[in-house]
């Protein structure tokens, strides 16, 4: 059986710091920044990770998104996510798919963008991953995500390797070479990487201060002493590979040849 690593507390303690269903840094403003030059109106989109929906319900709502297919392997989030979708009444519009860690069930150029929001890091083969967003996406098609890298190849350092086992979501990171030689070799062009290190380091800082701050009882009260104390190690532990560069988020952008 698949460990659950996102279960209703983890959930709502993510969405208390980067907003409602949304489970990652940035929330909507970082998506509105993935996105930017990507035609969303009108396109089939697909969400890889899709969490509890909120990225899926912002492409429909906001960015007209003909359809969006939102998939990911654990029935907690997607459970969170249908029923965002239903409350939102977007369900004619969006679909929220529990598949299982592999090959995408999903037939060939399909989709006319591939979205994903910092979720790709728990897929380890990124070779694998760009090559099935190639083979689902129609010609022409955008790849449009952000995710959490690495700066360089080979092992980790000590203190990322520490805080890596510090958050235990079997985060699998890739440097941006790896990321830039997997999407080329998938057959995509026109490959973008940009590096997000500057911009979280300083979000990151702040979210430990907030931890650590004056909300922390009431925090405690919410989700467990016991858990916002590992909350505060993880986020220190994060603030420091930030702060060295070696944790470096990328937004990466690509598109399939016509």
């Amino acid at each position: 059986m698949q460990e659950i690593l996102y279960d209703k507390n983890v959930i709502s303690f993510l969405e208390e710091i980067w907003g409602d269903g949304f489970l990652s840094p940035g929330g909507r403003a970082e998506v509105e920044r993935v996105i930017t030059g990507v035609n969303i109106a009108g396109k089939n989109i697909l969400d890889i990770g899709s969490g509890s929906g909120a990225c899926a319900v912002l492409l429909v709502s906001e960015h007209d998104a003909a359809r969006v297919t939102g998939i990911d392997v654990e029935d907690t989030v997607c459970e969170a996510a249908s029923s965002r979708v239903k409350m939102a009444e977007l369900d004619h519009r969006i679909d929220i798919l529990r598949i299982d860690p592999g090959p995408l069930p999903l037939d060939a150029s399909t989709f006319d963008v591939v979205f994903s929001k910092d979720s790709i890091i728990h897929i380890s083969d990124k070779a694998e991953m760009a090559r099935q967003a190639f083979r689902v996406l129609k010609p022409g098609g955008q790849f449009a995500a952000s995710d959490w890298l690495i700066s360089h190849d080979g092992l980790p350092s000590s203190q990322m390797a520490d805080y890596i086992r510090a958050e235990g979501l079997g985060f699998a990171m890739a440097s941006p070479a790896a990321y830039h030689q997997a999407m080329q070799t998938a057959g995509f062009e026109e490959i973008e990487l940009v590096n997000r290190n500057t911009w979280y380091a300083k979000v990151a800082a702040k979210e430990l201060a907030w931890l650590r701050g004056p909300d922390r009882d009431d925090l405690s009260k919410r989700h467990g002493a016991d858990f916002i104390d590992h909350q505060v190690l993880i986020w220190t532990k994060l603030v420091g590979v930030l702060e060295s560069g070696e944790h470096c988020p990328h937004h990466i952008r690509a598109r399939k040849p016509t």
